[in-house]
């Protein structure tokens, strides 16, 4: 036998010992739900009672007694909205920030308002400010 042939035997050899660890795979249907619970979407009647549960916080409640809207009330409008309403209220609801108070906005806002009419010369708020006119 020639140096060639013996490595290709060898080499052949080698493969086909390492063969017999590989794994088979199984294969199965996955239903739509199944891909859309592990993808994280929630089917428009379990949106809509995500949303019935934040109706029932007291907190929540609260906040509807205050705006002069009973729980009832925002039931029924709740149960009145589509699929795509109401996959709007849930993420709304999910990505709203806790508060729902952006006091350094509205400070920032007055701010940049104040100083583009000191330098407009409407106004002499900011010392550090120069007028155009």
């Amino acid at each position: 036998m020639t140096r060639s042939t013996r490595w290709m035997t060898s080499l052949v050899a080698a493969c086909l010992s390492f063969a017999g660890f590989m794994q088979t795979a199984q294969a199965t249907l996955v239903t739509t739900e199944q891909v859309a619970v592990s993808e994280g979407v929630r089917s428009a009647t379990a949106q809509r009672d995500y949303v019935n549960t934040m109706l029932s916080r007291a907190d929540v409640a609260a906040g509807l007694q205050e705006r002069g809207v009973s729980v009832d009330q925002a039931r029924a409008r709740v149960a009145a909205l589509t699929d795509d309403e109401v996959a709007q209220v849930a993420y709304t609801l999910d990505t709203a920030p806790a508060g729902a108070s952006d006091v350094l906005g509205i400070i920032l806002t007055i701010f940049v308002v104040l100083l583009i009419t000191d330098i407009l010369g409407f106004t002499k708020v900011f010392p550090f400010t120069r007028s155009i006119k």
